[in-house]
């Protein structure tokens, strides 16, 4: 784990396959993505460099409703989000934020985290690693 909580696994694939791999898992699971956002794009259209980096917004609206009910602060993390990109030229990193960071950051109850871990396992799965139990 990183620094704060903060996931990095490093994936296999080159980084425009990570972000398509992603992508097609979250519609084979049903998981909404509420956004795609290309940074490299972004920062070129402002005169800056920026290596390959795309953040995807996704989640479950169904799983994270009753996260926002118990506690309205979970909602500055929700919907979850995976960071791919390209620090060095052929290495592909993805970064998310752990589930249990997220448990311990809004006091949920075990019930209700219980909702997290697949979405970060599923994550892991996508490029060939895994995560604890």
């Amino acid at each position: 784990m990183s620094s704060h909580g903060i996931v990095r696994l490093e994936s296999p694939y080159p980084f425009a396959d990570t972000v398509q791999r992603l992508l097609a898992a979250f519609a084979e699971k049903s998981i909404k993505v509420f956004a795609t956002i290309d940074q490299q794009a972004e920062a070129r259209a402002v005169g800056l460099a920026m290596p390959p980096t795309t953040l995807i917004v996704f989640g479950n609206p169904k799983a994270g409703t009753p996260l926002m009910l118990a506690n309205p602060q979970v909602g500055v993390d929700l919907p979850l989000k995976v960071l791919v990109c390209e620090p060095e030229p052929g290495q592909v990193a993805v970064f998310f934020t752990a589930a249990s960071e997220l448990v311990e950051r809004h006091s949920l109850s075990p019930e209700l985290a219980a909702g997290l871990v697949p979405a970060e396992r599923l994550i892991a799965a996508v490029i060939g690693k895994s995560i604890g139990a």
